[in-house]
């Protein structure tokens, strides 16, 4: 029997995870589609009843429904549990529903396709205090990276997160600013940049070292200004692409036991990017 997968969200209509997952299953000689679906925050319970009767084998989960899916799950991997948030729900035989988080982890395997392992034991850098931050941080030192250093605009919000993730610290940004030569590993994790609406950079980075890798987990635009600027500056750059991908990739091996080709898809999905003008 054919196997389905989806990907619930709203909006949801604008998400390539559809044509990605639909590219591996084929690669992969799988039976299976993988479809979008719009559901509103107040449709989010009946969605997932809904799922569970059609059939559905598993889906990823994007805003805004990361968190507020949890109640509707059976049972939570340490990193969802850590992160308050899930993005991949995987459908066990006897019916109950595992929930889990690939985007940490997804940072992590796009950071190490692209670069090796290199900067394991290096200053780290976080920038932002958001979902996406945690993720990070806890992949990142899960995987023994670190020491992790979160700086970000509003200090309470970067020491509520520093709390709740051992061995990380908190910088004010001008403090950041001042010491960013000490970094290795600089990652972007806010708002700022994407899809040209946010101009700006979210801290000055005249100080990066060079050879650092700064890493922005936007990817629309391709470069952000953050990224023009440090690879102007001789850093090493790295935008959200590899991470979309990776973390979509560990969501196929949860669901299918087979590890996707990676490389390729980076490569196409960069590709459709830079040929959409905004």
């Amino acid at each position: 029997m054919k196997k389905w997968y989806a990907v619930l969200g709203d909006p949801i209509a604008q998400s390539m995870s559809p044509a990605m997952h639909e590219a591996w299953f084929s690669e992969n000689n799988i039976d299976a589609s993988y479809i979008p679906i719009h559901v509103p925050a107040q449709g989010l319970g009946e969605a997932v009843t809904g799922l569970k009767r059609l059939g559905c084998s598993g889906w990823n989960v994007t805003v805004p429904h990361k968190s507020a899916i949890i109640p509707f799950l059976d049972h939570l991997e340490p990193s969802a549990r850590q992160m308050n948030a899930v993005n991949t729900v995987h459908v066990l035989q006897d019916g109950s529903l595992v929930g889990s988080n690939t985007d940490g982890l997804g940072f992590v395997r796009s950071l190490e396709e692209a670069h090796g392992a290199l900067y394991k034991g290096g200053d780290v850098l976080i920038i932002g205090a958001g979902g996406a931050a945690r993720g990070i941080a806890y992949a990142l030192h899960s995987s023994g990276y670190g020491p992790i250093t979160f700086t970000n605009r509003t200090m309470d919000k970067a020491e509520e997160l520093a709390q709740g993730l051992s061995g990380t610290s908190v910088l004010s940004v001008s403090v950041a600013e001042a010491s960013l030569e000490k970094f290795s590993l600089i990652v972007q994790t806010t708002s700022v940049g994407m899809n040209f609406a946010q101009q700006g950079m979210p801290l000055a980075i005249s100080n990066v070292a060079e050879g650092a890798v700064l890493a922005d987990i936007i990817y629309n635009p391709l470069e952000t200004e953050f990224l023009k600027e440090a690879r102007n500056r001789g850093a090493k750059t790295m935008n959200g692409v590899g991470m979309f991908v990776h973390q979509g990739a560990l969501s196929f091996e949860t669901w299918t036991v087979k590890r996707p080709a990676t490389k390729e898809m980076i490569g196409k999905i960069t590709t459709t990017l830079g040929g959409i003008s905004c």
